[in-house]
């Protein structure tokens, strides 16, 4: 199959328009079957070294369930807002940073550790993790071609994340993800309007041939 520069252009706008959306833009809409059909579907052709396919999902609708994770996060919360300075501690206080009760669905993703060697994965074995990733992209990105938004929750303790989803202790957690229609996508991240971080040049991680030392 051949893609045209039409092709080209809308998935570079996908890529652009992005969001990790937080629970102050998710709204109660109830996301279909078919559109998550869609998002799994997009998550399962990601490509896995080894064709090792290296990931097990937990799709989460009921609302205690979605609290309990929530509690989690509550505490996991105070822990995450002391690494910060006075400056950042004050902006950290005013930010939404996660939506787990406010979206209509939850996903929670794991990777499951090989009990045998892979093709592709002995000399580095986090390429395993890295599959597992490249699976949430490719459902991010698959989100946003649907007008759906997804923000991704890491201010979370992962064994007590599985303890409360039963997940034997071998897998490894790698998101946890807010999925469902939103009252809009911000033009740029959040964390760039907010000034929290800038948008870095490619001049300065971009290098060519061998690493050059800013």
């Amino acid at each position: 199959m051949q893609f045209n520069i039409t092709d080209t252009e809308i998935l570079r706008n996908i890529i652009l328009h992005r969001r990790d959306v937080r629970g102050n833009r998710f709204l109660s809409t109830p996301v279909s079957t078919t559109v998550m059909d869609q998002l799994l579907f997009a998550f399962e052709h990601a490509p896995s070294v080894g064709y090792s396919q290296p990931w097990q999902l937990i799709v989460i609708e009921k609302e205690t369930t979605k609290q309990a994770v929530k509690n989690i996060f509550i505490e996991s919360n105070d822990h995450e807002r002391v690494h910060f300075d006075s400056d950042k501690a004050s902006q950290y206080q005013r930010l939404k940073l996660e939506g787990i009760v406010e979206a209509p669905v939850n996903i929670a993703v794991f990777y499951t550790p090989p009990g045998q060697p892979v093709l592709g994965q002995t000399m580095m074995p986090e390429a395993g993790l890295y599959s597992v990733v490249c699976g949430i992209q490719n459902m991010w990105l698959m989100a946003r071609s649907l007008n759906v938004g997804m923000g991704w929750v890491s201010i979370l303790e992962p064994e007590k994340i599985k303890e409360v989803l039963h997940v034997p202790s071998h897998l490894q957690l790698v998101a946890y993800l807010c999925i469902g229609y939103v009252s809009k996508f911000d033009e740029l991240p959040e964390l760039e309007l907010l000034g929290w971080e800038r948008r870095k040049n490619q001049a300065e991680f971009i290098h060519h041939e061998t690493f050059k030392q800013s």
